[in-house]
Formats: structure tokens, sequence, C-alpha cells
């Protein structure tokens, strides 16, 4: 495994619990650290600087921080203290655009079908009148 993903791992389970402690403190409320996770969530995806062709997997990928984060606070404001492998494992099963990507890589599927049927009936089309 990449030296830099465990030293993630790790980052994002110590952010997790400086969370923790933000909220046991009453610092923070947990529907307020979730709002800002949300919003900077929303930022992240929304950066109009950021380069459109970027594909699904790589905007889950930016957004995994975010998302593993406010997972861990709703968990561990109910008592819950699961492992990092546990919450990754369900910020995955609940990416909240996995519909909608399913969706668009069918549409680019279609698309480029479409466009390799056009492109083999124009070969026979030249291949006729030659």
């Amino acid at each position: 495994m990449n030296t830099a993903n465990l030293q993630l791992e790790g980052l994002y389970v110590a952010v997790s619990a400086l969370m923790t402690a933000l909220r046991q403190k009453q610092v923070l409320a947990e529907g307020e650290i979730d709002d800002a996770l949300g919003h900077a969530e929303t930022a992240l995806l929304s950066d109009p600087r950021r380069p459109t062709e970027l594909s699904p997997a790589h905007a889950d990928a930016i957004a995994f921080p975010l998302r593993y984060l406010r997972l861990a606070n709703r968990r561990s404001a109910n008592g819950e203290f699961p492992t990092f492998s546990e919450l990754a494992a369900q910020v995955g099963r609940e990416k909240p655009q996995q519909a909608h990507i399913l969706a668009q890589e069918r549409e680019d599927t279609e698309v480029s079908e479409d466009a390799d049927v056009r492109r083999l009936e124009a070969i026979e089309a030249q291949a006729r009148n030659q």
C-alpha cells in the first residue's frame, strides 16, 4: 500500500478525534460540524476552476475526506467509534451521487456506441462508393 494513503488514513482519524473533542467540550454541536463539512464538500465539488472532464471516480476521491469526516461526526455523536475501514466502506456504500454516476456512465456508453455505429456506417458507405 502507498505510504501516503496510510498517512492520510491517520490524518482522517486524527481530525475525527478532534471533531469529537470539540463536540464533547461543547465548542461545536454535531449539526454545526456537519454543516461546515457539507458546505466544504459542496464548494469543493462545484469549483468552477476544476476541469469539467473530471471523472466521477475522481470527484468521489476528492469528496471522500469530507464524507468520511461527516460520517465519523454522526457516528461518534451516537456514541459509536467505528474503525477507519468500517467508515470508509460505509462512505463507499452511501455515495450520494451513485445513481447519477451510473446513469452518466450508461449515457456515456450509449453516446460512444452511437458514435461507433455512425463511424462504421460511414466507412461502409465509403467502401460501397469506391
